[in-house]
């Protein structure tokens, strides 16, 4: 089963061009890495080339990067942030309070890929808590189920849109 077979990614057309940018400069970079690992491979004996083996990792690396994005890209629907104070939808920052606690908590509902870059926590529409929280009103209470069977209670205190 892939990436496709299962979920949309929805996207700001902000996050696509920074995701595609890094496929881009990937992919250019890959003759670097393949120059770095020949020069390495001409050092000798390969069993105690530590820059060698260093080189080929980085290469592993860099080319599951590629693949994840060229997935992810591959299957992302390109939208606008959503506009709309007060519903609760990727895109958007929530504030919550669980059942039972005082504090409330702050988090961007999205992909990962599309909060990568921020500070805020980031919780995917697809996750149980995300779930639950998808078309909420601010002030309205919903429930999810946690990873041990038993349920859990949220409110949804307010839904801005990410600025970034």
């Amino acid at each position: 089963m892939t990436v496709s077979d299962t979920e949309v990614t929805w996207l700001t057309q902000e996050a696509y061009d920074r995701l595609k940018a890094e496929l881009d400069e990937m992919i250019e970079n890959r003759p670097v890495i393949a120059a770095e690992i020949n020069a390495r491979r001409e050092e000798g004996d390969l069993r105690e080339n530590g820059g060698y083996h260093a080189a080929r990792e980085e290469q592993g690396k860099q080319e599951a990067r590629i693949r994840q994005l060229q997935e992810l890209l591959r299957v992302a629907k390109v939208g606008e942030a959503p506009k709309v104070n007060g519903v609760a939808a990727p895109g958007m920052v929530l504030t919550v309070r669980y059942e039972g606690d005082d504090e409330t908590e702050e988090f961007l509902l999205a992909t990962r890929e599309e909060g990568a870059h921020g500070a805020l926590e980031v919780y995917s529409p697809s996750s149980p808590l995300g779930k639950a929280l998808l078309g909420a009103k601010d002030g309205e209470t919903r429930e999810y189920e946690l990873p041990n069977g038993s349920t859990m209670k949220v409110t949804l205190i307010k839904a801005v849109p990410y600025s970034g």
